[in-house]
């Protein structure tokens, strides 16, 4: 994906606090405090450390995340991602590398899902899996 396909971009050396609305692909580099929300993708690159809440469509994560996230379609964990908190999604991918401390919830009615409160075991069905720690080893 090329820079230019991107509705922002958020490079190493910045540091954002607050709430952060957008639509298409958002990618962060940097330390973000606050609140994400989209009905498009986002990118926390290797540089990224973002500590918040999130709720989009599809989330890559390459760098940190700790806090609480709803993912409407797919999650995808590079080698490398630490994912700390809670995670809602419809799908997950996980490379060898990535790690994942604290709750996943999983299913396909994660859509159903428009807050985290919403968000629990039985919201979701019985497609959901509650994992306390996981790394994938290389």
């Amino acid at each position: 994906m090329a820079k230019n396909d991107f509705s922002a971009f958020m490079g190493p050396g910045t540091e954002f606090q607050g709430q952060l609305n957008f639509k298409g692909t958002v990618r962060i580099d940097c330390r973000f405090l606050g609140t994400i929300t989209s009905d498009g993708t986002l990118i926390l690159g290797k540089d990224a450390n973002l500590e918040g809440t999130v709720s989009v469509a599809d989330l890559v994560v390459q760098g940190a995340f700790t806090g609480e996230a709803v993912v409407t379609k797919r999650t995808i964990l590079h080698q490398g991602a630490k994912v700390t908190g809670t995670l809602t999604t419809r799908a997950l991918v996980m490379e060898d590398g990535a790690n994942l401390q604290g709750e996943l919830y999983m299913g396909k009615d994660v859509e159903g899902a428009k807050s985290l409160k919403a968000a629990t075991p039985q919201a979701i069905g019985d497609h959901n899996v509650h994992i306390i720690d996981a790394t994938v080893e290389q």
